[in-house]
């Protein structure tokens, strides 16, 4: 498998081939999503849920998020690794913005970023472009905005919200990202933005009209703790079965059946006699 690049990305749209990305926030993890051939990973600032168990993502440093995708990028050999720029990253001047993103490119050894909003985010979009850094937009329900939107809610539902999100994408099309995610839009609404941009949209709860799909690792195979979105397909169910192999390895430890012979290491007699 080659490596995925912007490049990659333009064309499975042209040829109409569906895009697969997850997150992943560790080396183990990722270097299973980079040998499935999935085509990116996104190092999420979700990892303020999944990982730190925060109760949003507003906590996640720029030091959280390069220390993760640091992790990632050792074990992404094919599969492209974008960053996730955290709140306040980019929210208080162009120059900082700048300088963050390159920190994930620089210092994490992602291949992009992501980051959040629309129409009102173009001028810091195009400086982190010009300084030679992709981007990926994400619109719809972004998480950084929690607080503004009232809680975890689906964006477009009405007419005025829904022209908002079309012109976002197109504003964001128009200034140069080369992906948009789109999160917890109706799908409709994500089948019109779709068709009406030249650049790939990736779905997360917004249907399957898009050009690719996202979920959160931990969630798609059963490993999380506590509510799963609607838009969640389990593929799998790890939670009892890593359940399971905890409590018989209590068992053991507490019965004396593990470690049994075959996991220690032996010494030569005569050695052993000269400590005694």
């Amino acid at each position: 498998m080659a490596k995925t690049t912007v490049l990659t990305l333009k064309n499975k749209k042209t040829n109409n081939e569906k895009i697969s990305m997850l997150t992943a926030y560790d080396y183990s993890l990722a270097g299973m999503v980079d040998e499935a051939g999935i085509d990116i990973i996104l190092v999420g600032d979700s990892l303020g849920n999944v990982v730190l168990g925060y109760e949003n993502t507003l906590a996640v440093t720029m030091d959280d998020m390069v220390h993760h995708t640091k992790a990632v990028v050792r074990a992404a050999k094919d599969t492209m690794v974008v960053g996730d720029l955290p709140f306040l990253s980019y929210h208080i001047s162009i120059e900082e913005a700048v300088r963050n993103a390159g920190r994930i490119i620089q210092e994490g050894g992602a291949e992009a970023v992501k980051i959040e909003g629309g129409v009102e985010r173009t001028d810091t979009i195009k400086a982190i472009l010009d300084a030679q850094i992709p981007v990926m937009g994400h619109i719809g329900l972004t998480p950084q905005s929690v607080n503004k939107f009232g809680g975890f809610k689906v964006q477009g539902k009405d007419l005025e919200t829904a022209k908002k999100l079309i012109d976002d994408a197109k504003a964001l099309e128009e200034v140069g990202v080369f992906s948009i995610v789109l999160e917890c839009v109706p799908t409709e609404l994500a089948k019109k933005i779709t068709k009406e941009v030249s650049v790939p949209t990736i779905g997360i709860g917004a249907g399957q009209y898009c050009d690719g799909q996202v979920l959160v690792i931990n969630d798609m195979l059963g490993m999380s703790i506590g509510h799963i979105p609607k838009f969640v397909k389990k593929f799998t169910n790890l939670q009892p079965v890593i359940l399971e192999g905890l409590k018989a390895y209590k068992r053991e430890v507490e019965e004396g059946t593990f470690p049994g012979e075959e996991h220690g290491f032996t010494i030569k007699d005569e050695v052993l006699e000269k400590l005694y």
